[in-house]
């Protein structure tokens, strides 16, 4: 097949337009000194330059090349490019007033320099822009986009004097012909051939543009060998008489190291050939000997001859001549033959005819010929052929782009706007630029934006025949039909515009063929496409039967005689492909959409051939069918050809980073559309071959064995044969849909959501997925996976094999299409194991296009089932449906193990625990079910999985863990319980029961976490509740009062009283607000009401330890200051706590709130203080009731009460009536008894009457609280007042007397003496609580003599005082008086008992 191949047909293949109309850059120029010419003065032409090294891999200008298109006085240049997309590549020229020449554009490519060389019909025009090897060093070209040649030709100054000339007005100059040629010399001058009238050649010469010099012009003439200059713009040539018909009328320039051979063809049909550097004709050739040659041809001018030249460093320079005559044409090639004494002349390789009509250009290699005519119908005619090889003449057919249909058949069942948009713009029909100049004229010149995207188009389209069609309609009502009527109309009105413009556009104007890399262009008006060798059945289909039956293309296999066969039926196939109408073709269309069996669609396609056979076609096939010899075989062998299915997967790709020259080999967008487009053709060529195979296998049925096939041949060979051939067909047909589906734009965020989906899969780092390239048209989606993904795999299968030297690769166009097409088809083949291009939709986020890729898919093909039905999944996972997207995984799950796909997206990171295929499965499957947010699909399969992982106690732990974490998020707290119980792992059975206790307090569902049962998970319940409680703050947690319930629940009182009291005692140290103390009363309550339901011989509970660290599970180890792990303090010793003392601690508790709702500024001490500095805060804050309360029930003595009152006394004595008033305050938070008094009586008197209640309410032992107070009113130099005095005389008279001592008040103590003495001898001896006073009879009373002794003698020391002699006299007079009295009664008592 290969070596068929080179003889074989080519097709056409358009790089697609479907991007927006790019603002062009405009340069414009008006020479000075020239009057305007008419635009239309001549035709458009267009041309092409390719560099030197565009075949060489290493080089910075391969598979580039610049085009262009010449239309008046303007030129528009483009520079394309295979690898890169180009930036700022496409450039606009006007030249005011000057129309080109045809073919006046030339390019010259120079070490530093490229240059363009322009002719107009009146001026000449030089551009210097830096080579691209001068831009860019090829080893680091690696981005997909790069700077053109012309993104800096605004900077160039071609206005310059220097870099264009005015045509001189030289007497001879050829006004009308249209022949040019220019070059640059080895000196760097630009020189411009112009034919002359005489038959010799003007050459203008601009001198070098960095050398000054002036412009110069120098006629060739035949009849002389002498120079002319002429200088300036006057001519003094001498003119020669050389007749018109000498006129050269095609021009073409070969150069030489120092010097150039210009070659003119005349219209006396000569060939003449010039020396620039000698001035002189070296040659001239009549090449009417070489053709058949008439009188009238003779006789006849020749002005549609043309000539070109093929340089080869080999074979040397070829010349290829057309010589025009009436109904016919001849292509002559020549090989320039130099002779001694520099004679040359022309040695004659190949003659060839052709028929057509109109040639519009040729090209010239060293061994092909490749023309470009329009016929009769004015239809483009492409051929090609080889004239080394070819001794038949036979030309080689191009099947070029056929316009789309002229009309569009819309159905009664379909919608006229949605069949004329679908076919509109179906990628490959018609260009952006077609659409929009139609919309234009539609919308009658409406002003329109000309950079609309494809979609904005379509809209914009939409718009415009809707409104046109509204604005028709809106007068009368009409029936359904007109109206279908009505839409047909205008959307074929529409439809026509299009058409119109799209002939316009499509029509050809010239040939670009690359010498180096053998690449072919066709150069049209608005677009370019590339001519690619046509595969051998596709060839063998496309040729019609006058060609087919030649015998080169019978011998296409070793074996002559099966070689026939595949002819013979190739061309059944051909008649029954003729015969399909489109009713017929569109029951197969619809019955591989429909997913029908493509094989009832071919016998019903047979039936109504037989049905409608009007030209006896079937007999024709009939006998056809008798040429074969063995039709089994034949087909067989067809079916081989066309078969793409490989027994394993592909190599995935190598890293092409390490060969950086191939990163971006074909990485264009052009080149993409090119690979795509042809992918597209063959598929669309092999889908009408399998549906024609399809329908003659139906007949071979139908005929049954006897008559056709022969003996031997079996019924269930044509039964295998029928089920081939339809998977291929639907093959066929499902890559042609996918190349003509567009991709869709993709949101950033969506974009970005998708990358975190892939890397839950670990997906995001393979070869099918890399970044997503922003394009400026839409892509299909076979473009995309082959930018993306595929041209990755293609270029380094054909290109990174062992012992390849890359840097003397030469690139061959027409093998590496073939080769990267052929390599293509694989990838995209649905039963090949490869599963590379639905994985790049998904990595791209087409999910609307692999949906429908899969329904296409899923039906027939067996391969890859379950990596589809993943695909499925994610789809409908990103769509919102999530019980779809679970079907399909689960689907997935029976394939895993088998697909390559799955394999990959099961392989375990390293250092992870293997499990099996499937339980890995399902845990991705599970993590990304995760992230999209799905509990309920996540708690599905995990149960599923569960099944799958019996013996695995590990996974079965994880998934079981997985449903717990999901039905605790969904609220479903039963089953998430149910699950933790279940789980076989005791460490994540704790971690779950941590998590349940955690979210059920923080969602505050207690009763939920109070009455699950717990079975055997009781104290670790109990552990997490207390763990939590001890280390997170009390006001925002309530997991004491939890596990209070939690015990209660349980009838378990004293865990209960114990939790409460420790929440009591830790709200007193820690939280030391109103609040807190008002918590802490509750909890020292409800401990008391614990206890008390209890048993009075278990009613008790263990004190906690204050400050203790409470150990939790975990927690690190407590070291020293130099690191080492600190001693485990010793327990204390255990502190049991009965029923009494917690009602103590309640009423302590119920104080302190007192206390502070009385003061809060004692709320940051009175929390945890002891009832000794709780009385302290009370007699400070004025609640003696509550202090005398408190010390009552502690047993704790009142002195602090007293002393504290006491105090109080003193400073309302000694303030004013701020103290006053302040006062009453805390004297209204004790209880005063009642006073009938008839004045108003001060604060101060209150607070002193609640000291004397006091001392009458609460007597003490030896009367202690009356001498406390008695101490701090003496201490404070305070006059005791009489009833206090009174009061303590009759309790402890003694004791008075020595606190005057202490406090040295002597008049006092000898009054209290004086008193006390006569108390004592019965004059008021009752206010000293004396009974019984100094009698013989009476009970003995005594005097504190050691105090009175202590009196005397302070007095007596006092000798200076006046005073103190007169208190001492007095003092002594009375204890004298009073011992005489006491010798008096003892010596009665003496007498009375003796």
């Amino acid at each position: 097949m290969a070596a068929a191949l080179s003889a074989r047909s080519c097709l056409e293949l358009s790089a697609a337009v479907r991007g927006p109309a790019r603002r062009l850059p405009e340069l414009g120029f008006t020479p000075p000194g020239t009057a305007p010419l008419p635009a239309g003065r001549y035709g458009d032409s267009a041309g092409g330059f390719c560099y030197r090294d565009s075949a060489q891999l290493a080089a910075a200008t391969r598979n580039r090349f610049v085009r262009w298109t010449t239309s008046g006085d303007t030129v528009e240049l483009v520079e394309e490019s295979l690898d890169v997309n180009l930036l700022n590549n496409t450039v606009r020229l006007r030249i005011h007033g000057c129309p080109l020449l045809p073919g006046g554009v030339h390019i010259c490519e120079v070490q530093s320099h490229l240059v363009i060389l322009l002719l107009t019909g009146q001026t000449v025009h030089r551009l210097l822009l830096p080579h691209p090897s001068r831009l860019y060093r090829s080893e680091l070209i690696t981005e997909s986009q790069m700077q053109s040649v012309f993104t800096d030709i605004g900077k160039t100054n071609f206005r310059d004097p220097v870099n264009y000339c005015v045509i001189p007005n030289v007497p001879g100059l050829a006004s009308n012909s249209v022949a040019s040629a220019a070059w640059l010399s080895s000196e760097g001058e630009a020189l411009f051939a112009l034919p002359s009238a005489a038959g010799g050649i003007f050459v203008l010469k601009l001198p070098p543009h960095d050398a000054p010099g002036a412009v110069s012009v120098v006629e060739l003439k035949q009849s002389s060998v002498v120079q002319r200059f002429l200088t300036g713009w006057m001519p003094t040539a001498i003119r020669g008489d050389c007749g018109p018909s000498d006129l050269p009328i095609s021009l073409s320039v070969h150069c030489l190291d120092h010097d150039a051979f210009l070659f003119a063809l005349c219209q006396d049909h000569k060939l003449r050939m010039w020396s620039y550097k000698d001035q002189m004709c070296l040659m001239v050739a009549d090449l009417l000997e070489f053709m058949p040659v008439s009188r009238d041809l003779r006789l006849a001018m020749g002005t549609s001859h043309c000539l070109r030249l093929a340089f080869s460093q080999s074979l040397g320079l070829y010349l290829g001549v057309y010589m025009h005559a009436p109904k016919c044409g001849q292509f002559c090639v020549f090989q320039l033959v130099s002779t001694e004494s520099n004679r040359y002349s022309l040695d004659h390789i190949s003659s060839l005819f052709s028929s057509q009509e109109t040639l519009i250009d040729f090209a010239l290699t060293s061994s092909e010929i490749w023309a470009l005519w329009h016929n009769e119908e004015n239809q483009t005619v492409v051929k090609y052929i080889n004239f080394e090889q070819n001794v038949a003449g036979q030309w080689n057919q191009v099947f070029v782009q056929p316009l789309p249909e002229e009309e569009v058949t819309v159905r009664h069942d379909q919608d006229p706007r949605e069949t004329y948009l679908e076919y509109l713009f179906t990628p490959g029909r018609f260009s952006n630029a077609a659409i929009q100049k139609a919309l234009q004229i539609f919308s009658q010149g409406t002003e329109r934006h000309m950079d609309l995207t494809w979609d904005e188009l379509k809209k914009e389209v939409t718009l415009a025949v809707e409104s046109e069609f509204q604005g028709s309609v809106s007068e009368y009502e009409c029936s359904l039909e007109e109206f279908w009527q009505l839409q047909v109309e205008f959307w074929s009105k529409f439809y026509a515009c299009c058409l119109q413009y799209q002939e316009a556009l499509s029509r050809p104007l010239a040939l670009h063929l690359n010498p180096h890399t053998g690449m072919v262009c066709l150069l049209k008006k608005g677009s370019l496409s590339f001519l690619v060798p046509c595969s051998l059945v596709d060839h063998l289909y496309l040729l019609s039967n006058e060609h087919l039956l030649t015998e080169d293309d019978a011998a296409i296999f070793d074996d002559l005689e099966m070689s026939r066969d595949v002819v013979c039926l190739v061309q059944c196939l051909r008649l029954i492909g003729e015969s399909i109408s489109m009713e017929m073709a569109f029951l197969m269309e619809m019955a591989c959409s429909r997913l029908q069996p493509p094989e009832k669609a071919a016998e019903q396609i047979l039936e109504d051939l037989i049905a409608n056979d009007t030209e006896n076609v079937m007999e024709d096939i009939h006998s056809k069918l008798q040429e074969i010899r063995n039709p089994i075989h034949a087909i067989g062998v067809l079916i081989r050809e066309m078969d793409y299915e490989t027994d394993a997967d592909m190599e995935r790709a190598h890293h092409l980073s390490m060969r950086l020259n191939l990163t971006q080999l074909y990485g264009s967008a052009t080149a993409g559309s090119v690979v795509c487009w042809g992918v597209c053709k063959v598929a669309t060529i092999r889908f009408l071959i399998c549906r024609d195979l399809l329908v003659l296998q139906q007949l071979l049925l139908r005929l049954g064995d006897p008559m056709v096939l022969g003996g031997g041949q079996l019924f269930q060979s044509q039964q295998d044969l029928l089920h081939r051939t339809s998977p291929l067909l639907l093959s066929y047909y499902l890559i042609r849909w996918a190349s003509q589906c567009l991709a869709s734009d993709v949101p950033v965020d969506t974009l970005e959501s998708n990358l975190q989906h892939l890397s839950v899969l670990e997906l995001a780092d393979t070869t099918a997925l890399t970044a997503h390239r922003l394009v400026s048209s839409p892509q299909t989606i076979v473009e995309l996976f082959f930018q993306e993904v595929a041209r990755k795999h293609i270029i380094s299968r054909l290109f990174l094999q062992p012992n390849t030297n890359l840097a003397e690769t030469s690139l061959n166009w027409p093998h590496l299409i073939t080769a990267i097409v052929a390599d293509f088809l694989p990838l995209l083949w649905p039963s090949n194991p490869s599963f590379l291009f639905p994985e790049c939709l998904m990595g791209n986020c087409q999910y609307t296009q692999l949906q429908e890729y899969i329904r296409l898919l899923q039906p027939w093909c067996h391969v890859n089932m379950g990596s589809c039905c993943f695909m499925m999944g994610r789809c409908y996972l990103v769509m919102g449906e999530g019980h779809k997207a679970l079907d399909c995984f689960c689907q997935a799950a029976s394939e895993v193990g088998r697909e390559e796909f799955l394999d990959r997206l099961i392989q375990p990171e390293e250092g992870e625990m293997v499990s099996t295929p499937r339980l890995q499965y399902y845990n991705k499957v599970l993590c990304l079910l995760d992230m999209v947010g799905l509990p309920e699909l996540v708690i599905q399969l995990a149960t599923l999985a569960i099944m799958e992982s019996a013996d695995d106690w590990r996974s079965q732990a994880t998934l079981r863990t997985c449903i717990f974490k999901h039905h605790l998020d969904l609220g479903h707290n039963s089953e998430a319980y149910v699950a933790l119980t279940q789980n076989p792992d005791p460490g994540r059975q704790l971690d779950c029961l941590r998590q349940l206790v955690v979210v059920l307090c923080e969602r505050s569902q207690l009763q939920d976490l109070v009455e699950f049962p717990y079975v055997n998970l009781h104290n670790e319940v109990v552990g997490i509740i207390e763990s939590h409680a001890r280390a997170v703050d009390l006001m925002t947690h309530n997991y004491y009062e939890l596990l209070y319930a939690f015990h209660i629940y349980r009838h378990n009182y004293r865990k209960a009283g114990t939790v409460m009291f420790e929440y009591g005692m830790r709200l007193g140290r820690e939280v030391r607000t109103l609040r807190g103390l008002q918590k802490q009363g509750n909890c020292f309550l409800a401990a008391v009401n614990c206890l008390r339901l209890i048993r009075p011989e278990y009613a008790w509970i263990v004190q906690p330890a204050p400050g203790a660290v409470y150990e939790r599970p975990g927690a690190s180890p407590k070291r020293s200051h130099d690191g080492e792990c600190a001693a485990v303090p010793t327990s204390r010793q255990i502190e049991i706590l009965e029923l009494e003392d917690l009602e103590k601690e309640c009423v302590l508790s119920r104080i302190r709130l007192t206390l502070v709702q009385h003061d809060l500024s004692t709320a940051a001490v009175a929390g945890n203080s002891t009832p000794e500095e709780t009385v302290a805060l009370l007699v400070r804050a004025g609640l003696f009731d509550t202090a005398i309360t408190l010390c009552q029930t502690f047993k704790l003595p009142l002195t602090p009460v007293f002393e504290g009152l006491t105090f109080k006394c003193i400073k309302l004595q000694l303030g004013g009536e701020a103290a006053q008033a302040e006062a009453w305050e805390w004297l209204a938070a004790n209880q005063l008894s009642a006073l009938v008094t008839t004045k108003e009586s001060s604060a101060t008197d209150e607070a002193w009457r609640l000291l004397s209640s006091y001392l009458e309410r609460y007597p003490s032992q030896n009367s202690l609280y009356h001498r406390c107070v008695i101490n701090k009113l003496l201490a404070h130099g305070i006059p005791l007042p009489n009833w206090l005095i009174n009061s303590y005389k009759e309790v402890d008279a003694a004791q008075l007397l020595r606190l005057y001592l202490n406090y040295d008040l002597l008049e006092e103590a000898v009054d209290l003496v004086l008193e006390y003495v006569d108390a004592v001898l019965g004059k008021g001896h009752r206010y000293f609580g004396i009974e019984f006073p100094l009698s013989a009879t009476a009970p003995m009373v005594w005097l504190p003599y050691t105090a009175i002794d202590q009196l005397l003698q302070a007095l007596r020391e006092s000798t200076t005082n006046h005073h103190s002699i007169v208190l001492y006299q007095k003092l002594s007079d009375k204890m004298e008086d009073y011992q005489q009295k006491v010798s008096v009664a003892t010596r009665d008592r003496l007498y009375r008992r003796s």
